[in-house]
C-alpha cells in the first residue's frame, strides 16, 4: 500500500501457472490484481488506464508486448509498465526502454527483485504525480488518490466501483462494452459474468444520483456504457 493507496496491477503473461503465482503473490504484497494471457486482452485493459502499473510479458500471442507498449504511448496513457522476457540481450532490453518501458525483468527472476521493482516504480509514480487527474465538468476523479467528486461533492466508491467508473471516463464520449469493462475491473480469468458490470454500474448509479450526478453515466443498449465527453450539471 502506497500513501494508504492499494495499488492495482495488470500482470500480463501467457503461461496460467506464472499469472496464478504472480497474482497470488503480488496480492500477498497487499496489491490488488488483475490478469490477462494475451497481447489483445491486455491491450484493451490497459487503455483503461485504470492501472498503476502493468507487468507485460514480451512473447505473447495475438500481439507483442513490445506493440502492445507501443500501442499504449501513441495513445498517451502513461501508465508504468515492467516488461518481462526470456531475453536478456542488450539490444532486446533497449528495444523496450526505447519503446517507453519503466523497467526490464529478464526471466526467471526473483520474486523478491520483482517486488522491489514494482514498488520503486509505483513510488516513482506517486513522487512526480504522474497519476491523471480526469475533470469532465463538475465530475472529478483523482487516480492517484482514488477519489471521486461531483460539484465539490465526495463520492464514495469501493476499489470495483472506482475501477469501473474511470475506465468509462477514461474513454469518456465512446461506449465502453460489458467485455472491456470485466476485464478492466476483474480480469479475464475470474469467474464473473457481464451481470456483475450491470450490478456494478446500477452500485455507480445510485451513489452518483444521490449528489445529482444521475446524467454521468449513460446507457447504450446493445452495446455497453459511456460517461458523456461534456457532462452538465
Amino acid at each position: 500500500m502506497l500513501g494508504g493507496v492499494i495499488p492495482r496491477v495488470l500482470v500480463v503473461d501467457d503461461e496460467a501457472g506464472v499469472r496464478r503465482a504472480l497474482e497470488r503473490g503480488l496480492r500477498a504484497e497487499g496489491m490488488e490484481v488483475v490478469t490477462a494471457a494475451d497481447g489483445p486482452t491486455a491491450l484493451r485493459a490497459a487503455l483503461t488506464g485504470a492501472f498503476d502499473a502493468v507487468l507485460l510479458d514480451i512473447m505473447l500471442p495475438g500481439l507483442s508486448g513490445y506493440r502492445v507498449l507501443e500501442r499504449l504511448r501513441a495513445e498517451g496513457v502513461a501508465t508504468p509498465v515492467l516488461l518481462v522476457s526470456a531475453k536478456d540481450g542488450e539490444i532486446d532490453q533497449a528495444d523496450g526502454l526505447d519503446l517507453g518501458a519503466d523497467g526490464y525483468l529478464v526471466k526467471p527472476f526473483s520474486f523478491v527483485v520483482l517486488v522491489a521493482q514494482l514498488r520503486a516504480t509505483l513510488r516513482r509514480t506517486a513522487d512526480t504525480g504522474d497519476e491523471p487527474v480526469l475533470t469532465l465538468g463538475d465530475l472529478v476523479i483523482d487516480a492517484g488518490t482514488r477519489r471521486v467528486s461531483w460539484a465539490q461533492r465526495p463520492v464514495a466508491l469501493s476499489p470495483r466501483e472506482f475501477a469501473v467508473l474511470f475506465a468509462l471516463a477514461r474513454r469518456a464520449g465512446r461506449v465502453v462494452t460489458k467485455d472491456e469493462l470485466l476485464v478492466a475491473a476483474w480480469g479475464e480469468e475470474h469467474a464473473v459474468s457481464r451481470n456483475a458490470v450491470e450490478v456494478y454500474v446500477g452500485y455507480l448509479r445510485r451513489k452518483l444520483d444521490a449528489v445529482g450526478a444521475g446524467s454521468v453515466l449513460q446507457t447504450v443498449r446493445g452495446h455497453g456504457y459511456q460517461v458523456a465527453a461534456q457532462v452538465a450539471p
